[in-house]
């Protein structure tokens, strides 16, 4: 059977739409305020979103999970739910721009996670693609020049998080249908985040639910158009396409809640992005299966 051919000017168009999506996201959410805990707000949106996942309620019928999976599927569960609720804590904390850039170091995290606990090999080059990223990764939090704020320290865990939440459907991808993945991660994620909800509960204004309801289908909408690009060209053409979100975050950052252009913020990001599109080129010029996913792919 024969792949189909590659076309990367579609691939492009796509990861452009993904990137819109995405940052209409963290907007979304940066706009709404801290009045709304984080854990609720993170809880409201996945349960708003659940309406998205009643195509793939025969998939999920039609999946026979064993004791094995289900515990799979919990513990990503709960790494996701810990990513989540601290993306949705930074978001409130810290510039957008600094939130974008960060967000990119979760494909490193998955490349280190896959040498430690799924016996991937750590080439000189790989790794030093990974010190790369975390020079990166200073030059955003410059500690000793600024303080790091709870935000930034919050970032740094989502990241390992949504990496934990990655290596884990790596796993599950070869055991159960994409559809059921999918779904199970968005129900487990739901029970998980309701005791974290419901400690602190804040009645939500109907303004703050359509919120969180536009957040959930930006996030849907990012994901699909992701895949429409990854079917159109392979992801060494559109991994680099993602350092303009980090442009479309610094503009509306801006343009919209008047932070300052903070320039190791964007130069720190394009380390950490240049890093994961080099292992990312590597882990195709090798033939060997992708372990690192690219940038959009750790998004909530």
């Amino acid at each position: 059977m024969t792949s189909s051919p590659s076309r990367p000017l579609v691939a492009i168009f796509w990861m452009l739409v993904t990137g819109f999506c995405f940052v209409a996201v963290t907007a979304l959410v940066k706009y709404m305020g801290d009045r709304i805990p984080p854990a609720e707000a993170a809880f409201l949106r996945y349960l708003l979103g659940l309406v998205f996942l009643l195509p793939m309620l025969p998939a999920l019928r039609a999946a026979h999970l064993t004791g094995r999976q289900w515990r799979l599927f919990t513990l990503r569960g709960a790494f996701h739910t810990g990513g989540v609720i601290l993306w949705f804590f930074a978001m409130t904390r810290i510039p957008i721009a600094e939130v974008t850039a960060m967000n990119y170091l979760a494909p490193v995290y998955v490349s280190i996670g896959a040498a430690l606990f799924l016996g991937e090999r750590l080439a000189m080059r790989r790794i030093a693609a990974i010190a790369v990223a975390l020079i990166g990764t200073a030059v955003i939090l410059r500690p000793g020049f600024r303080e790091v704020a709870p935000g930034h320290i919050a970032m740094l865990f989502c990241a390992v998080s949504f990496a934990g939440s990655y290596l884990l459907a790596k796993i599950m991808a070869d055991e159960a249908k994409p559809a059921v993945v999918v779904a199970m991660l968005s129900i487990v994620v739901t029970i998980c985040l309701a005791p974290f909800a419901l400690a602190n509960w804040v009645w939500p204004t109907g303004a703050e639910l359509g919120l969180l309801f536009l957040v959930a289908c930006f996030a849907t909408a990012g994901h699909y158009t992701m895949t429409m690009a990854f079917a159109a060209a392979p992801v060494t053409v559109t991994q680099p396409v993602t350092f303009l979100q980090l442009v479309w975050a610094v503009l509306l950052g801006v343009l919209v809640f008047a932070e300052p252009v903070d320039i190791w913020v964007i130069l720190g990001g394009a380390l950490i992005l240049a890093a994961v599109s080099f292992i990312t080129w590597r882990e195709a010029v090798l033939k060997r299966r992708p372990i690192t996913p690219p940038s959009p792919a750790t998004k909530l």
